[in-house]
């Protein structure tokens, strides 16, 4: 017989078992969970700081408080804080100010919206700046700029790089006119630094728009900018509401920005460290103690003994050398870069318009001497030809070229520069960007650089396009590399009106190292006991990079205007 057990009916009121449960539940700290903004994932709050505060589920990057910031890039307990109180000011005695500014620090915790002080990285002395968007979105009033100008002002006082992270939604509005100021003043201040001889670097973070976009954001030695951050003078609701349109996806990012020229890396969180860490790195090395050592044969002598023996061999003709520079498979200036030189870091844009992709530059080491490489860059197929413009550069190309340069001689860097060009690109937008001024300013400017420099023809040298990288206080050649005025083709039909002349034009011309060596023109002719391809690179490659430190060792203890002067008298006699 099957037993039933009764079955109790109790009212139990519902909003007292809530609270019951409420009570006797575990409860869930507060903080310890964050929504992402952009993929909408509940993420733990441990978890997103091991991240760097990446989304690990979409990779959005989350805004940074300026003591997290600190705390990912400077070394433990090496971090000193400078000027945390500063006297508060209301210049314009706006009602309601001193209360905002109150209530901001209690709930924040800071006192302003920037945080200075002093640190190293990965053992790299520096002055740290950081802006923190908590705080009145980082405008920039009168305190916000003392404590940038007095960070910048003790910085120089105690020889320190200068590295800024920036965020701000523009001048504090609050402040009026003494807020426009702060611009000028911090301005002012990172040109004293600069003059200094001494590095900054800025770091560009999500958002960086308004009076802070056009002071101290852009004046950095080296930009760089974390991955999508939104950069700009005017933000973009502003543009679509003034010009009525809907702006393009990407528009003000770091990475629209890098491609047009103004930022030189875009930087992941995670690597960040590291990256400051080289660029301080390379500008902290104590050049004067750094002696680059020979071989026991010098290449000079070398040189004219495999020359001899190539002289021996049959003849190769002008047409032929051409053929050689020309081809698609000889070794490039990234591949001489890659072996010559030690931690290639690439810098990026003209401050101007673009970034040149016929122009690569950077800086590496050798021997462990800092130095400025500056290349001309084909590819090695369509579609790197496409993207390399085939290695002939337009205005901005030159314009990024200079401006490394002249970055190497504030930093007194040697400049190694690889040429390899058919020519300047002769296109429509580069004759409205200036062209022709971009070279001529090149040819103005590296006549006086109180820099040694070198250049090195690696395969095509054409016309003025190759001359805007070449006025150096040498020039050396491959064997199988040409440097003239113009193609043969275009030589031909100019003076013959008849480019199927161009086998003859080529011997005309005196375009082959063995007539530039005689004409006056390179001091040193690199040999190729075949056509430089993969096969041999890592040959030429070690015995370049032999050559270059003989060159750095000859040059680099003479006085800075005693290079221009040599310079301009090389020039001048020809």
């Amino acid at each position: 017989m099957l037993r039933f057990k009764k079955t109790i009916y109790i009212n139990i009121d519902s909003k007292k078992l809530k609270k019951e449960e409420k009570r006797t539940s575990p409860e869930v700290p507060e903080g310890m969970w964050c929504k992402c903004p952009k993929c909408g994932q509940i993420l733990y709050n441990e978890d997103r700081k091991e991240a760097n505060f990446v989304c690990p589920k979409c990779g959005h990057y989350f805004r940074m408080e300026a003591y997290e910031r600190i705390e990912i890039v400077a070394d433990e307990y090496t971090f000193q804080e400078w000027d945390k109180k500063l006297p508060d000011k209301n210049p314009l005695h706006f009602k309601g100010y001193e209360k905002k500014l109150a209530a901001l620090r209690e709930s924040t915790g800071l006192l302003e919206a920037v945080v200075t002080g002093k640190a190293c990285i990965y053992g790299e002395p520096c002055a740290l700046i950081v802006c923190d968007s908590r705080f009145m979105m980082a405008s920039m009033g009168h305190t916000v700029g003392e404590k940038i100008t007095r960070a910048v002002e003790r910085a120089i006082k105690e020889k320190l790089p200068v590295v800024l992270f920036t965020c701000s939604g523009g001048a504090r509005m609050q402040e009026g006119i003494v807020s426009l100021m702060q611009m000028a003043k911090t301005a002012a201040a990172l040109k004293k630094h600069s003059e200094a001889g001494l590095l900054s670097i800025v770091v560009l973070t999500d958002p960086t728009t308004g009076g802070v976009t056009a002071s101290f954001a852009m004046l950095g030695d080296i930009i760089l900018g974390e991955p999508q951050a939104l950069v700009g003078f005017a933000g973009p609701r502003v543009i679509e509401q003034t010009i009525g349109e809907k702006l393009p996806e990407g528009f003000q990012r770091s990475e629209f920005l890098q491609e047009h020229g103004w930022i030189d890396a875009v930087v992941e969180r995670k690597k960040l460290k590291q990256t400051l860490f080289q660029l301080l790195h390379f500008h902290s090395v104590n050049r004067s103690s750094v002696h680059m050592g020979r071989d026991t044969i010098r290449l000079d002598e070398r040189d004219r003994k495999l020359l001899k023996e190539r002289k021996k061999q049959k003849k190769i003709d002008a047409w032929e050398r051409v053929s050689c520079s020309r081809m698609p498979k000889r070794p490039t200036a990234m591949d001489y870069i890659q072996l010559i030189f030690k931690n290639f870091y690439e810098l990026h844009g003209d401050r101007a318009f673009g970034d040149d992709g016929a122009v690569i530059g950077g800086l590496a080491f050798l021997g462990g001497i800092p130095v400025t490489v500056i290349g001309q860059q084909k590819g090695k197929n369509t579609k790197e030809n496409i993207l390399r413009n085939f290695g002939m550069a337009n205005p901005e190309g030159y314009r990024k070229a200079l401006r490394l340069m002249k970055q190497a001689e504030k930093f007194h860097r040697p400049i190694i520069c690889f040429v390899d060009t058919p020519g300047a690109f002769c296109g429509m937008e580069a004759e409205e960007r200036g062209q022709g001024e971009a070279i001529a300013r090149n040819l103005y400017e590296m006549s006086s650089l109180k820099v040694p420099i070198l250049s090195i023809l690696i395969g095509e040298g054409g016309s003025g396009g190759a001359l805007a990288l070449a006025v150096a206080n040498e020039v050396w050649i491959m064997e199988n590399a040409t440097y003239s005025i113009l193609s043969p083709e275009g030589f031909a039909s100019i003076l013959w009106k008849d480019s199927s002349r161009a086998k003859e034009a080529a011997q005309v011309m005196k375009i082959t190292a063995e007539d530039l060596k005689q004409l006056g023109i390179v001091e040193k002719i690199i040999p190729e006991q075949i056509a430089a391809c993969e096969g041999n690179l890592l040959e030429i490659a070690g015995y370049m990079k032999q050559g270059i430190k003989e060159f750095i060792e000859k040059y680099k203890d003479l006085k800075p205007q005693t290079l221009a002067d040599m310079r301009y008298k090389r020039f001048r006699n020809m």
